[in-house]
């Protein structure tokens, strides 16, 4: 699906950004930015989560991001979640299920949108609870996108001390910790430290342990219904895996076993596996690179969303 130049100019000069307050849990405010072309019609959602290893992160979406879904005639709905280790797992999951409820509920009154035409699309921490939508919400979204997701989060790549963190400088206990703690937090600016902690707990192998308040070694099955590959059926939404085989953060390993998973249930899937990719290579690709992922993913949502909408 190509992309029209001409098209394009017109969506990003009518393009607006409205911002809400989509819940309030534990006294914080839980935020979405609503992307949209503001002509007043219908179109099909974007739910847009970021990464950051459920510890640290915003719904800021970049630009080239926010133009490319909108000149494919979607409104995008970029959404923050509260943040770990303040906020376990579970509560994290529930703010997934209220974004896409909000959305439902009161996006056809407020931005136009089209309730029944949703697609999850999620980087890093954020392609995992877009892999989580497509078990722990109901009705279930349309198609998932996930760039270099996760569907274990027990897997020794996350549970034991890995390889490539350790070989990077120690980090203290005590460092790791001053950077959290000050209170339940939906967003960060970066300037915080916490990604001070995320190395740590990659080093220490804990990162389950302080996101979810739960031991692996000892209470294993508390885990099983926050792995998606465990959680895969039948009615599983049609999924988009992107991954590059030089990932060091989330092994590329994580979207071959999510393929093997779905394809065992018959769900429609496509995994594009960038050759020497590292982590976040979408975000380090030139414009003509960029082009080419973004054609792709819009290829694949429009079969999925626009053929029905």
């Amino acid at each position: 699906m190509a992309i029209n130049l001409d098209n394009e100019v017109k969506a990003i000069a009518k393009a607006k950004k409205r911002t809400y307050i989509y819940k309030v849990a534990d006294g914080c405010d839980i935020g979405a930015d609503v992307h949209i072309i503001d002509d007043g019609r219908t179109r099909p959602v974007i739910l847009w989560l970021h990464g950051g290893a459920l510890i640290l992160g915003n719904r800021n979406l970049p630009d080239r991001y926010r133009d490319a879904y909108l000149t494919g005639g979607y409104t995008v709905v970029s959404v923050d979640y509260r943040l770990a280790p303040e906020t376990k797992l579970p509560a994290i999951i529930e703010n997934l299920k209220d974004a896409c409820a909000w959305v439902r509920e009161e996006g056809p009154r407020l931005f136009n949108a089209e309730p029944q035409d949703i697609a999850m699309v999620g980087h890093s921490a954020g392609a995992y609870l877009t892999l989580m939508s497509g078990c722990a919400i109901r009705p279930r979204p349309q198609a998932l996108v996930s760039f270099y997701g996760y569907g274990d989060i027990i897997g020794p790549w996350y549970s034991k001390p890995d390889p490539f963190y350790c070989s990077q400088p120690p980090i203290s206990k005590e460092e790791a910790y001053s950077a959290i703690g000050r209170g339940v937090i939906s967003a960060t600016n970066g300037s915080e430290g916490r990604d001070r902690f995320y190395l740590y707990c990659r080093q220490q192998g804990i990162w389950p342990r302080e996101v979810c308040g739960h031991d692996p070694d000892d209470e294993l099955e508390f885990f099983y219904p926050f792995c998606p590959i465990r959680n895969v059926d039948a009615g599983f939404p049609p999924t988009l895996l992107l991954h590059g085989d030089r990932d060091t953060d989330v092994p590329h390993e994580q979207s071959v076993l999510m393929q093997r998973a779905l394809s065992r249930h018959a769900v429609e899937y496509e995994l594009i596996t960038v050759p020497n990719g590292p982590h976040g290579f979408d975000f380090l690709a030139s414009n003509s690179e960029f082009a080419v992922i973004t054609e792709k993913v819009l290829a694949f949502l429009y079969k999925h969303l626009r053929e029905r909408a």
